[in-house]
């Protein structure tokens, strides 16, 4: 009767994604909700079944794309993997993951697991899953009336982390939030960074890292690379950044990015520093499961970011790059990246809030929009349900802006009479539905 149950879960969440995919619909969390209505248990057996081991990347930002990278660069190994690439990282995305995964005979044929997961739902998924390795990005602040505030995230994360104390947590030690959770946790771990400065800006960000959480005083930072992470010291109890495992060196930003770890050079066809950090994680995760970095280059040769995160766009002659921003630190990297590109351009900015958003949109305040006041661009539309909210945050900062509700008609008007440069920034639930958007317009013809 169990393997009935089993069977059935997998068949009939099967066929919701095959239906949600052909009908247009995002239906991945929808499936793994079906199979665990009829079936419970099937997270935990799946999991059991993978043959070597299984990743959870957790953090603020750059989960998708971390996680990404590191399911295609085991695969370049010639590993068999799961991953829930689309970024549904709550309990109904991971059990999705495994069992659109998972053969028709019920069982699973993988070697490896690379699951991202929303911090807050770690409570449901660690215990289900059982991780080898944790890759820790970054914590930053996210969704106020979600999360609350930082320590909040703070404390799921290590009691969820101790619950596992074999599980290597592979952190990034130029967050000292990120550092002292996983150095506080009794947990092995290792670190990768960013030893030397590599871009100079005049910021107004908002460090969350600013105090000592082992001891409360002030940390002494010798530099910051954006936000809080950067090179850090407790002048009290000594707690300071750990030396990186995994150090990148000759970090080279603009058109490309380059840098160089072990030796190895890395080189990425697309723009923004925070994906150094992106690239560094996945690096790190690989060769902490004992696998050579070259992978990792044969990786970044193929790899092209999808699901919003520097996705690329050609509509009737238009460049169109898509991007996901839904919190400060994430969207200050985001008009960094835009301002690398010095030729002309044009900018919507969409923003949504809904539950999944947040409902909180005080954070557009905490954001460094002036940056965009810049000769460079030429137009910036904002959209969205919060569109009347963005447009004044702007005005604050005496940069003027068009007003379309629709995010499809803010993009066919800058496609229609715009630079042939178009970037678009999105908050969480204006992601998927712009990018369906931008999907179709591809396909019509010029």
């Amino acid at each position: 009767m169990m393997k009935i149950r089993r069977l059935a879960a997998i068949y009939a969440a099967k066929i919701t994604g095959y239906v949600c995919h052909k009908t247009g619909r995002q239906g991945v969390t929808l499936a793994g909700q079906i199979a665990q209505k009829i079936y419970p248990p099937i997270l935990n057996e799946l999991a059991e079944e993978i043959r070597e081991k299984i990743f959870v990347v957790c953090g603020t930002n750059g989960k998708t794309t971390t996680n990404n990278m590191l399911a295609a660069a085991i695969e370049a190994e010639g590993k068999k993997v799961i991953c829930n690439h689309t970024g549904s990282n709550m309990i109904n995305g991971v059990v999705s993951a495994f069992v659109l995964g998972a053969k028709l005979n019920g069982h699973m044929d993988a070697d490896y697991a690379c699951i991202e997961a929303d911090e807050a739902s770690t409570k449901y998924i660690f215990p289900a899953i059982h991780p080898d390795y944790m890759i820790l990005t970054n914590l930053f602040r996210d969704q106020l009336d979600r999360y609350g505030e930082i320590d909040i995230t703070m404390d799921i994360l290590e009691k969820m982390i101790r619950t596992e104390p074999k599980m290597t947590v592979i952190m990034n030690g130029d967050d000292a939030l990120s550092a002292y959770l996983a150095m506080d946790s009794g947990n092995p771990y290792v670190s990768y960074g960013i030893s030397k400065p590599v871009v100079k800006t005049e910021t107004n960000e908002i460090r969350e890292g600013r105090f000592c959480k082992k001891c409360g005083a002030r940390l002494a930072y010798s530099f910051y690379h954006y936000s809080q992470l950067g090179d850090y010291e407790c002048p009290e109890c000594g707690f300071k950044r750990p030396v990186p495992v995994y150090d990148a060196y000759d970090v080279n930003v603009g058109e490309q990015l380059s840098f160089k770890v072990e030796k190895q050079t890395l080189t990425a066809n697309y723009k923004g520093f925070y994906n150094v950090y992106n690239i560094l994680a996945a690096y790190a995760g690989v060769r902490t499961a004992g696998f050579s970095g070259a992978s990792v280059k044969r990786m970044l040769g193929k790899f092209n970011p999808e699901n919003g995160r520097m996705e690329q766009f050609t509509i009737k002659g238009t460049h169109v790059v898509l991007n996901l921003a839904k919190n400060p630190a994430g969207f200050n990297q985001n008009i960094s990246a835009v301002m690398q590109d010095p030729s002309p351009k044009d900018v919507v900015i969409a923003i949504n809030d809904n539950a999944q958003d947040g409902i909180d949109i005080s954070w557009l305040w905490d954001v460094d929009f002036d940056l965009l006041g810049n000769e460079s661009i030429k137009s910036i539309t904002v959209s969205g349900i919060r569109c009347q909210d963005m447009r004044l945050r702007l005005k604050y900062v005496d940069i003027p802006s068009m007003l379309e509700a629709d995010v499809e008609q803010a993009i066919r008007a800058r496609i229609a009479d715009g630079t042939g440069n178009l970037y678009v920034l999105v908050n969480y639930t204006a992601l998927y539905s712009t990018r369906t958007i931008l999907k179709k317009m591809e396909g019509e013809k010029a």
